[in-house]
């Protein structure tokens, strides 16, 4: 049996390449337009994603990468040969989404390293669900760990 870690490690080395939240903002300020994929869950991306990104929550990824299903999200089905960033809370879910989205076809998809937390750190915008900025201070709260304690590894 393997972990979830090893899971994203062992897909890392299948081949999904990584971009730091310092590359992409140059990228971006240099005006190049990937499509940003936040695939988080919907009241994750309400509470905070990258201006400009959209979202398409995991568990319907492959379903809105083809027509024909009423997840299907058109302009996602059409980035197969566009540059494509996957973002997550902290690069790991993202990794695993680049990897199935290599599988169905597409090109140049890359997973952003460290996700939101690190674009975060990178002290970068993000915007709520009505485009308003959001504070650095309320985003390290919402960043920060909140375990269970049944949530905890077990010895």
């Amino acid at each position: 049996m393997t972990t979830y870690m090893r899971l994203v490690e062992q897909t890392l080395k299948e081949g999904v390449p990584e971009i730091l939240p310092w590359d992409l903002e140059e990228r971006l300020e240099q005006g190049a337009t990937p499509l940003l994929l936040d695939i988080r869950e919907p009241y994750e991306f309400a509470a905070m994603h990258i201006p400009g990104s959209i979202n398409v929550p995991r568990g319907i990824l492959e379903a809105a990468c083809e027509y024909g299903f009423e997840e299907t999200v058109p302009k996602l089905v059409e980035a197969r040969e566009r540059e494509v960033v996957v973002i997550c809370r902290s690069g790991n879910r993202s990794v695993l989404a680049a990897r199935t989205m290599q599988l169905l076809g597409y090109q140049y998809v890359c997973s952003l390293k460290t996700g939101l937390r690190g674009w975060n750190d990178y002290e970068q915008p993000m915007t709520d669900e009505m485009e308003q900025a959001v504070a650095m201070e309320f985003a390290d709260e919402y960043f920060m760990p909140k375990l269970r304690p049944d949530q905890h590894p077990r010895r």
